[in-house]
């Protein structure tokens, strides 16, 4: 193990230390992840299924904590100043939450949108913050019904002043939260009628564009570098240390993977930052996915460089190799605007199953559950390529 990782780290470095291959590994990526994504917005660009929105709660206590809480379980990643992220749609909830209602007054949570055009995730966040509304009323109700302590014992467990003449409390802060912990009595099964809809904008754009170029540039350095270290007799020299054929294959294809995991990084960071793709809580899974399918390439790589000898005939097939799997896996254009061939043909090659995880993931909400037997076909890929490049391995 420590030959293979010493092989795999050394050809990292040799593969960074060429300054020139930035520009194919980290620049035309970025540049193409935008003008896809700019190229294929769509009226379902956010289909993330936990739109932003930014809250401020000037009330500290505990009925706007309840609140908060359900707000985020109706599917809104909440943010909260100061932060430096920014989200067009704001919610206010005012000092005096807790206190009007424990008194029995009506409270007004406020909404605004800074959006001068209907949008969907603005339509979003206020169909969820009517859900949240509709849910902490019910568990106030649910509360209420149970009975509940005093105005004074419910005064000092909230820290506010006496409400009224010192009749009974409908609530406690305990009897709200158990009324919203509990299972409820009637729920809602919603999900899109047949196909998913097709992913679009920079969701759409992140994927494709991260499987076609890991695909393109793991095949070019692999391949390439096999060949050249042949050429160079440096492959036949390795041999002569006490080393094995597998110490050798695995050293490729971890070195490949590391610069694959390097440029994926670089890929997830200018998604998140620049063109505003969140992963939030499906990042490992994503990562999860980047690994095996960088082993597949990888495995690739060293496959087609054990094969093809001259450095010329290589980068044209890997190139070719590259663009196709990307364009028939689904890289370029959404399948499910495509005939049920092209869904066939996709799923025939690991690009396909690699843009199954991360769509199942970025954009539809998916998790690990959703993504196991794709991962398992992807899986698959790489055990066959990394077999067939340990056969038909050559010094």
């Amino acid at each position: 193990m420590n030959r293979i990782l010493l092989i795999g780290w050394t050809d990292l470095r040799v593969f960074l230390r060429a300054r020139t291959s930035y520009i194919w590994l980290f620049g035309v990526p970025v540049v193409f992840i935008g003008f896809m994504g700019l190229a294929l917005r769509g009226q379902n660009t956010p289909y993330n299924l936990r739109p932003t929105v930014l809250v401020e709660k000037l009330d500290t206590n505990y009925l706007a904590r309840v609140f908060m809480g359900e707000l985020g379980k109706q599917g809104l990643r909440v943010i909260k100043p100061p932060t430096t992220e920014k989200s067009a749609q704001h919610i206010r909830i005012p000092a005096d939450f807790t206190e009007r209602i424990l008194a029995g007054r009506q409270a007004r949570v406020e909404f605004s949108n800074d959006d001068t055009t209907v949008s969907a995730e603005g339509a979003m966040v206020q169909l969820r913050l009517v859900r949240a509304v509709v849910a902490i009323n019910s568990d106030l109700l649910s509360a209420s019904a149970k009975g509940g302590a005093g105005v004074r014992a419910a005064a000092a467990a909230a820290g506010l002043p006496l409400v009224g003449n010192g009749a009974e409390a409908p609530f406690t802060e305990s009897a709200v939260c158990a009324a919203q912990a509990a299972p409820a009595l009637v729920t809602l099964d919603a999900r899109f009628a047949g196909r998913k809809p097709a992913p679009s904008g920079f969701n759409f754009s992140l994927p494709g564009n991260m499987v076609t170029y890991i695909m393109m540039n793991l095949l070019i350095f692999g391949a390439t570098g096999l060949a050249r270290q042949r050429r160079f007799g440096i492959v036949r020299r390795l041999a002569c240390g006490p080393v094995r054929r597998f110490d050798i294959v695995g050293g490729k294809i971890c070195g490949l993977m590391l610069l694959g995991g390097v440029q994926a990084a670089v890929m997830l960071l200018a998604g998140r930052f620049v063109f505003k793709v969140h992963l939030g809580a499906n990042l490992g899974a994503v990562l999860v996915t980047l690994v095996v399918y960088s082993w597949v390439a990888a495995s690739l790589g060293v496959l087609v460089g054990s094969v093809l000898h001259a450095e010329d005939k290589v980068v044209g097939v890997c190139v070719l190799t590259a663009l196709l799997m990307g364009a028939l896996g689904g890289g370029w254009w959404p399948l499910e605007i495509g005939p049920e061939w092209m869904r066939t043909v996709a799923h025939c090659l690991p690009t396909g199953w690699a843009l199954d995880c991360l769509h199942q993931v970025i954009s539809f909400g998916g998790g690990f559950a959703e993504i196991a037997r794709p991962l398992g076909v992807l899986a698959l890929f790489g055990a066959g390529f990394n077999a067939l490049a340990a056969m038909l391995f050559r010094w």
